[in-house]
Protein backbone atom coordinates (compact mmCIF):
# COMPACT_ATOMS: atom_id res chain seq x y z
CA UNK A 1 0.00 0.00 0.00
CA UNK A 2 1.21 3.37 -0.65
CA UNK A 3 -0.38 6.88 -1.28
CA UNK A 4 3.78 8.86 -1.47
CA UNK A 5 6.33 7.77 -3.66
CA UNK A 6 8.23 4.88 -1.68
CA UNK A 7 11.63 6.96 -1.75
CA UNK A 8 10.24 9.62 0.06
CA UNK A 9 8.37 7.90 2.75
CA UNK A 10 11.78 5.85 3.29
CA UNK A 11 13.64 8.83 3.31
CA UNK A 12 10.99 10.13 5.91
CA UNK A 13 10.86 7.97 7.91
CA UNK A 14 14.95 7.41 8.57
CA UNK A 15 14.39 11.43 9.45
CA UNK A 16 11.74 10.31 12.13
CA UNK A 17 14.17 7.68 13.78
CA UNK A 18 17.54 9.65 13.91
CA UNK A 19 15.21 12.11 15.34
CA UNK A 20 13.96 9.95 18.16
CA UNK A 21 17.93 8.28 17.99
CA UNK A 22 19.46 11.93 18.70
CA UNK A 23 17.36 11.98 22.30
CA UNK A 24 14.75 15.00 20.91
CA UNK A 25 11.74 14.71 22.96
CA UNK A 26 8.22 14.28 21.02
CA UNK A 27 4.79 13.30 20.39
CA UNK A 28 4.27 12.08 17.20
CA UNK A 29 1.04 12.95 15.39
CA UNK A 30 -0.03 13.54 11.90
CA UNK A 31 0.39 10.51 9.30
CA UNK A 32 3.26 8.52 10.67
CA UNK A 33 1.29 8.10 13.79
CA UNK A 34 -1.56 6.75 11.92
CA UNK A 35 0.91 4.49 10.05
CA UNK A 36 2.30 3.11 13.34
CA UNK A 37 -1.24 2.37 14.41
CA UNK A 38 -2.88 1.05 11.42
CA UNK A 39 0.45 -0.02 9.42
CA UNK A 40 -1.56 1.13 6.33
CA UNK A 41 -0.25 3.90 4.15
CA UNK A 42 3.35 5.55 5.16
CA UNK A 43 3.38 9.58 5.53
CA UNK A 44 5.87 12.00 3.59
CA UNK A 45 5.81 15.03 6.38
CA UNK A 46 6.66 14.84 9.81
CA UNK A 47 4.31 16.14 12.19
CA UNK A 48 5.36 16.33 16.28
CA UNK A 49 4.63 17.84 19.34
CA UNK A 50 7.22 19.35 22.01
CA UNK A 51 7.53 21.18 24.54
CA UNK A 52 9.78 24.59 24.61
CA UNK A 53 13.06 23.29 25.82
CA UNK A 54 12.95 20.60 23.04
CA UNK A 55 12.70 23.27 20.38
CA UNK A 56 15.55 25.19 21.54
CA UNK A 57 17.30 21.84 21.46
CA UNK A 58 15.70 21.71 17.54
CA UNK A 59 16.73 25.69 16.94
CA UNK A 60 20.51 24.85 17.90
CA UNK A 61 21.06 22.37 15.08
CA UNK A 62 18.10 23.30 12.41
CA UNK A 63 16.86 26.40 10.69
CA UNK A 64 14.00 26.94 12.66
CA UNK A 65 10.77 28.97 10.27
CA UNK A 66 7.79 30.34 13.08
CA UNK A 67 4.82 29.54 10.95
CA UNK A 68 2.71 32.11 12.60
CA UNK A 69 -0.03 31.97 10.57
CA UNK A 70 -0.53 28.74 11.33
CA UNK A 71 0.52 28.92 14.55
CA UNK A 72 3.75 26.21 14.20
CA UNK A 73 7.28 25.93 13.53
CA UNK A 74 8.72 24.22 11.00
CA UNK A 75 12.16 22.52 9.80
CA UNK A 76 12.89 20.99 6.43
CA UNK A 77 15.34 18.40 6.22
CA UNK A 78 16.46 17.43 2.07
CA UNK A 79 13.04 17.24 1.15
CA UNK A 80 10.72 16.49 4.05
CA UNK A 81 8.78 18.92 6.05
CA UNK A 82 8.91 18.78 10.11
CA UNK A 83 5.92 20.50 11.73
CA UNK A 84 6.38 21.18 15.14
CA UNK A 85 3.59 22.04 17.60
CA UNK A 86 3.78 23.48 21.15
CA UNK A 87 1.22 23.96 23.98
CA UNK A 88 -0.06 27.20 24.23
CA UNK A 89 0.90 28.24 21.43
CA UNK A 90 -0.46 25.89 18.44
CA UNK A 91 -4.23 26.15 17.47
CA UNK A 92 -5.54 22.31 18.41
CA UNK A 93 -9.19 20.98 18.90
CA UNK A 94 -7.66 19.89 22.18
CA UNK A 95 -5.10 21.88 23.89
CA UNK A 96 -1.81 20.51 23.32
CA UNK A 97 -1.50 21.10 27.54
CA UNK A 98 -4.15 18.36 27.77
CA UNK A 99 -3.28 15.97 25.27
CA UNK A 100 -0.52 14.27 26.98
CA UNK A 101 -3.15 12.32 29.07
CA UNK A 102 -3.88 10.90 25.65
CA UNK A 103 -0.64 8.99 24.74
CA UNK A 104 0.62 5.76 24.09
CA UNK A 105 3.54 4.01 23.03
CA UNK A 106 3.94 2.31 19.70
CA UNK A 107 6.74 0.65 17.84
CA UNK A 108 8.95 2.55 20.27
CA UNK A 109 7.98 5.90 19.11
CA UNK A 110 5.60 8.30 21.81
CA UNK A 111 2.41 8.96 20.20
CA UNK A 112 -1.73 9.59 20.60
CA UNK A 113 -4.64 6.66 21.28
CA UNK A 114 -6.15 6.46 17.86
CA UNK A 115 -9.30 7.88 19.64
CA UNK A 116 -7.12 11.32 19.66
CA UNK A 117 -5.68 11.18 16.71
CA UNK A 118 -9.39 10.17 14.76
CA UNK A 119 -10.33 13.88 16.43
CA UNK A 120 -6.82 15.82 15.48
CA UNK A 121 -7.32 13.67 11.29
CA UNK A 122 -10.93 15.06 11.40
CA UNK A 123 -9.48 18.74 12.06
CA UNK A 124 -7.25 18.41 9.39
CA UNK A 125 -9.38 17.00 6.68
CA UNK A 126 -12.26 20.25 7.57
CA UNK A 127 -9.25 22.35 6.45
CA UNK A 128 -8.06 20.38 3.06
CA UNK A 129 -10.61 18.32 2.35
CA UNK A 130 -10.57 19.35 -1.41
CA UNK A 131 -7.11 18.35 -1.73
CA UNK A 132 -4.39 15.72 -1.82
CA UNK A 133 -3.89 16.37 1.34
CA UNK A 134 -7.47 15.65 2.56
CA UNK A 135 -8.05 12.54 0.45
CA UNK A 136 -5.27 11.08 2.64
CA UNK A 137 -6.69 12.29 5.76
CA UNK A 138 -10.01 10.68 4.84
CA UNK A 139 -8.19 7.48 3.99
CA UNK A 140 -6.28 8.06 7.27
CA UNK A 141 -9.85 8.38 9.42
CA UNK A 142 -10.96 5.40 7.93
CA UNK A 143 -7.91 3.27 8.33
CA UNK A 144 -8.19 4.21 12.20
CA UNK A 145 -12.09 3.48 12.00
CA UNK A 146 -11.32 -0.04 11.11
CA UNK A 147 -8.92 -0.53 14.20
CA UNK A 148 -9.82 -3.48 16.57
CA UNK A 149 -9.40 -1.52 19.48
CA UNK A 150 -11.10 1.75 18.87
CA UNK A 151 -12.73 3.04 21.61
CA UNK A 152 -15.97 4.51 20.70
CA UNK A 153 -17.30 5.21 23.64
CA UNK A 154 -13.90 7.55 24.81
CA UNK A 155 -14.66 8.98 21.44
CA UNK A 156 -17.34 10.60 22.08
CA UNK A 157 -16.50 11.12 25.59
CA UNK A 158 -13.66 13.38 24.65
CA UNK A 159 -15.50 15.00 21.86
CA UNK A 160 -18.00 16.08 24.68
CA UNK A 161 -15.45 17.12 26.82
CA UNK A 162 -13.85 19.73 24.63
CA UNK A 163 -17.28 20.89 23.00
CA UNK A 164 -16.62 19.37 19.33
CA UNK A 165 -19.72 17.29 19.15
CA UNK A 166 -20.39 18.46 15.81
CA UNK A 167 -17.38 15.82 14.79
CA UNK A 168 -19.54 12.74 15.71
CA UNK A 169 -22.07 14.25 13.04
CA UNK A 170 -19.24 15.12 10.37
CA UNK A 171 -17.82 11.86 10.67
CA UNK A 172 -21.22 9.92 10.61
CA UNK A 173 -21.30 11.73 6.93
CA UNK A 174 -18.09 11.39 5.97
CA UNK A 175 -18.58 7.61 6.62
CA UNK A 176 -21.89 7.07 4.43
CA UNK A 177 -20.43 8.98 1.79
CA UNK A 178 -17.71 6.22 0.90
CA UNK A 179 -18.40 3.10 -0.54
CA UNK A 180 -14.87 1.45 -0.60
CA UNK A 181 -11.43 2.26 -0.10
CA UNK A 182 -9.16 -0.06 -2.18
CA UNK A 183 -5.74 1.66 -0.33
CA UNK A 184 -6.85 -0.33 2.36
CA UNK A 185 -8.05 -3.20 0.61
CA UNK A 186 -11.86 -2.40 1.76
CA UNK A 187 -13.77 -3.18 -1.38
CA UNK A 188 -17.40 -2.64 -1.61
CA UNK A 189 -18.31 -5.89 0.54
CA UNK A 190 -15.73 -5.38 3.53
CA UNK A 191 -16.57 -1.55 3.50
CA UNK A 192 -19.83 -2.12 4.27
CA UNK A 193 -19.51 -4.21 6.96
CA UNK A 194 -17.33 -1.47 8.16
CA UNK A 195 -19.59 1.32 8.07
CA UNK A 196 -22.09 -0.70 9.66
CA UNK A 197 -20.02 -1.04 12.62
CA UNK A 198 -18.96 2.52 12.73
CA UNK A 199 -22.79 3.83 11.99
CA UNK A 200 -24.02 1.73 15.22
CA UNK A 201 -21.96 2.94 17.52
CA UNK A 202 -21.84 6.60 16.16
CA UNK A 203 -25.88 6.60 16.46
CA UNK A 204 -26.47 4.74 19.22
Amino acid sequence: MQYYQDLLTTKSFKILQDLKRDGYNFILIGGWAVFLHTQNLKSKDIDIIIDYKELEKIRKKFNLIKNERLKKYEIKIEEIDVDIYLPFYSDFKIPIEQIDQYTCQVAGFLTLRPEILLILKQGAFNERQNSPKGEKDKIDIIGILNLDNFDFELYKQILKKYGLSSYQKELVSLTDSVNQVLELDLNQYKYSKLKQKVLKFLQG
